[in-house]
C-alpha cells in the first residue's frame, strides 16, 4: 500500500493528500448540514425526486459521517468508498438527461468526484490522519 512504509516527516504528499481530504469533503459536509439545517425545505425536495424520508435521513447522515471520516483521516477508506458509490449512484439516477448541458455537467462532475474518492480508497489518508496515527500508537 502507498502508505505502509514509515515516514520521518511531513512531506509534500502528506500534506497535498491533507488538502485533497479536505476540499473532497468539504462538499458532502456543507450539503448534509445544510440539508440537516434545512430539513423542511430538504423533505420538500426529496419528494420531488420521489426520495422518502428514511432516506434524505441516511442520505444526511452518509454526507456528513463519511464527510467528516474523510476530512480527519478516520477510516478514510471506508468513507471515501462509501461516497464513490453514492457519487455513481447519483450520477446514474439523478443527471442523466444528456440533452440539457447542466445535468450533463452534474453527471460528469459526480463522476469526477467519484474518481477522486475511489483514488483516495486505494491510497489511504496518509500521514496527516487519524488513521496512522491509531496505527502507530498500536505498534
Amino acid at each position: 500500500m502507498a502508505d505502509s512504509k514509515p515516514s520521518v516527516g511531513t512531506n509534500v504528499r502528506d500534506i497535498a493528500l491533507l488538502i485533497g481530504r479536505l476540499l473532497l469533503a468539504w462538499i458532502f459536509l456543507h450539503e448534509g448540514v445544510s440539508l440537516a439545517l434545512n430539513f423542511s425545505g430538504a423533505v420538500e425536495m426529496a419528494a420531488q425526486f420521489g426520495l422518502s424520508v428514511p432516506l434524505l435521513v441516511a442520505t444526511i447522515a452518509l454526507q456528513i459521517c463519511a464527510g467528516l471520516s474523510i476530512a480527519t483521516g478516520f477510516l478514510t477508506r471506508i468513507g471515501a468508498s462509501a461516497l464513490g458509490l453514492f457519487c455513481v449512484a447519483t450520477a446514474t439516477l439523478f443527471h442523466t438527461n444528456f440533452s440539457d448541458q447542466n445535468e450533463l455537467l452534474h453527471f460528469e462532475k459526480d463522476l469526477a468526484i467519484a474518481g477522486g474518492m475511489f483514488v483516495l480508497a486505494a491510497i489511504g489518508a496518509g500521514t496527516l490522519s487519524i488513521d496512522r496515527w491509531l496505527r502507530d500508537r498500536s505498534r
